[in-house]
């Protein structure tokens, strides 16, 4: 029997878990991760951005962070020229912000000091510029816990109150308001700063279910606010943690895509009567790319068992690219995925700070004097503090945006799969598989995966090159980081409707055929049609599809493997 409430029922079930993951009532968290700047994983940040795991600090990790601080304000002291230190940020590095006591003593006075922290809160606040809507609360865990990763690395020389105050937003689920547009990806520098200052005791945020102020939020936590100083602002705000954030769900999003893909196309080529000589091992080793050569071992067992290995009546030779091809695309999927996944994994387990402190190392002998500069012994610590451009997003952006260009060729492959299941030349099935010669049945929702499609191929173009030059021309190049992991999550979403469309039509043909006959299905593709035709099923007659097309979307996303 079909259930027609199936996407009510998904709806309140995502409903209540958001509630729940919002309610401080209901904050139980199963695991603990144990961030150490270095080993951070893509499921770990997904657990702990949806309230699954709290986070510790590992104690070599924050020796890291508290011997950079006292190398940091060893370079404060001695009235060294550094980024966000002692002179301001962007066109304003010409400025000092203080000049050190020149009694020779080399120590911070208390005006000094002063002088430092006004400096960290003004940026702070004037760095807070993003546009709304707000970031989901998941995301904003997900910024907060990549950040204080990358701090915990010990290059960034912020104070260890400030990864303490991340790790206590994380615990005890204390979210500030971020907005979640109005960044050009070369660090969001316009994002970011809003944890800051809800840090300091200022902004908003939400915490045990309402909207406060940060002030009343640290109160209610029993938290004490963040007094900044030295390079404690630019920690906070130039991070690249907003885009990873987004980056990591898009990313864990077509993970679970591709995971659940290839059935759907199983079920479509047994729809199909389709032929599997493209997918035997033999025909992979004449070109041996290794990522196809998983991708077809992958659709080999998907179909173990499968009428296909069996000769049938009316079968083609050779089917239409859409499906000849499939192993090419998937395996260029695949390989994306993980590539992308890869590059990600190395930014949130590494500095992207510009300063970088670099704690114990000393110059070579013969170093060119302009190099020498960023160097520091002062007795109790020495190292270095060298300007970068860590900051420089484009390693993980690049593999995002090529990520997306090898779904939208998975995208259109399962377009055009559908408008040949609903051709009788090649199915030698019904007319749009009608189920009676009175019936309409699949004639008009081609329209729905085409137009999906088309957005696909529109969300693939590349936005990482679409910058103006910004900051009295200094901040001239970026890489839209923030808008291209957006353009990737609606894109997969948009595919597990357009699969959702594809499962639809792969079950309809295959109840068709089994009208001339039992057959059987694959392994793979067995267990996915049962668990579907409890969800939806079969067109004896024509009917509203939107709740169908729905129904396909929800079942994909949710179906476990």
């Amino acid at each position: 029997m079909r259930q027609t409430c199936f996407r009510k029922i998904m709806a309140t079930v995502l409903c209540v878990a958001a509630m729940q993951l919002l309610s401080c009532a209901a904050w139980a968290a199963q695991k603990t991760v144990t961030l150490d700047g270095q080993n951070l994983k893509l499921d770990q940040l997904i657990d702990i951005a949806e309230g699954r795991a709290t986070v510790e600090l590992d104690a070599t990790a924050m020796k890291r962070v508290k011997d950079a601080r006292e190398l940091l304000m060893a370079f404060a002291a001695e009235g060294r020229p550094v980024y966000g230190l002692t002179v301001g940020v962007g066109l304003n590095k010409d400025k000092a912000i203080f000049h050190t006591d020149e009694s020779g003593k080399k120590t911070l006075s208390p005006e000094v000091l002063k002088l430092s922290e006004q400096f960290n809160v003004n940026a702070l606040r004037a760095h807070s510029a993003g546009v709304g809507p707000d970031m989901e609360a998941r995301v904003v865990r997900a910024t907060m816990a990549i950040r204080l990763n990358t701090l915990l690395a010990g290059r960034t020389g912020a104070q260890p109150y400030v990864a303490e105050l991340y790790k206590d937003f994380l615990n005890k689920n204390l979210l500030p308001v971020v907005p979640s547009r109005g960044s050009v990806g070369e660090c969001d520098i316009t994002i970011a700063p809003h944890i800051g200052l809800v840090m300091m005791g200022e902004w908003k945020a939400d915490y045990k279910g309402k909207r406060v102020s940060g002030a009343e939020a640290l109160k209610m936590a029993g938290l004490k606010a963040l007094k900044p100083s030295g390079k404690d602002a630019l920690s906070i705000l130039s991070t690249n943690s907003p885009a990873m954030a987004k980056a990591a769900f898009a990313l864990n999003e077509a993970k679970q895509f591709m995971n659940v893909a290839p059935a759907v196309f199983g079920l479509s080529l047994e729809g199909l009567n389709g032929n599997v000589a493209p997918f035997l091992k033999p025909v992979n080793d004449v070109r041996p790319f290794s990522c196809f050569a998983q991708a077809s071992s992958v659709l080999r067992d998907e179909l173990e068992g499968s009428y296909v290995w069996a000769p049938a009546k009316g079968r083609a030779l050779q089917d239409p690219l859409s499906y000849r091809t499939g192993v090419y695309t998937f395996g260029a999927a695949f390989e994306a995925l993980h590539d992308a996944i890869g590059k990600w994994t190395v930014q949130v387990n590494s500095s992207d700070d510009n300063p970088a402190v670099v704690v114990g190392i000393e110059p070579a002998k013969n170093t060119p004097a302009q190099v020498a500069k960023y160097y520091l012994d002062a007795g109790h610590i020495k190292g270095a503090i060298f300007p970068t451009s860590n900051f420089e997003p484009l390693p993980v952006v690049l593999k995002l945006e090529n990520l997306g260009i090898a779904l939208s060729h998975v995208s259109r492959n399962a377009a055009m799969r559908c408008l040949r299941l609903v051709d009788p030349h090649f199915t030698h099935l019904s007319r749009f598989l009608a189920a009676d010669d009175v019936a309409i049945n699949f004639g008009a929702i081609g329209k729905p995966f085409v137009a999906l499609d088309a957005e696909n191929r529109e969300l693939a173009n590349p936005v990482s090159q679409d910058i103006i030059p910004l900051a009295g021309n200094i901040e001239d190049t970026g890489t839209n980081s923030m808008r291209v992991a957006d353009r990737l999550s609606k894109m997969v979403d948009n595919l597990y409707y357009i699969y959702g469309l594809e499962l639809f039509h792969a079950a309809q043909a295959i109840d068709l055929r089994k009208r001339e006959g039992e057959i059987a299905l694959g392994k793979g593709t067995g267990a996915m049609f049962t668990a579907y035709r409890k969800q939806v099923s079969f067109v004896k007659k024509d009917r509203p599809f939107t709740p169908d097309i729905q129904d396909s979307h929800d079942f994909l996303k949710a179906y476990n493997r």
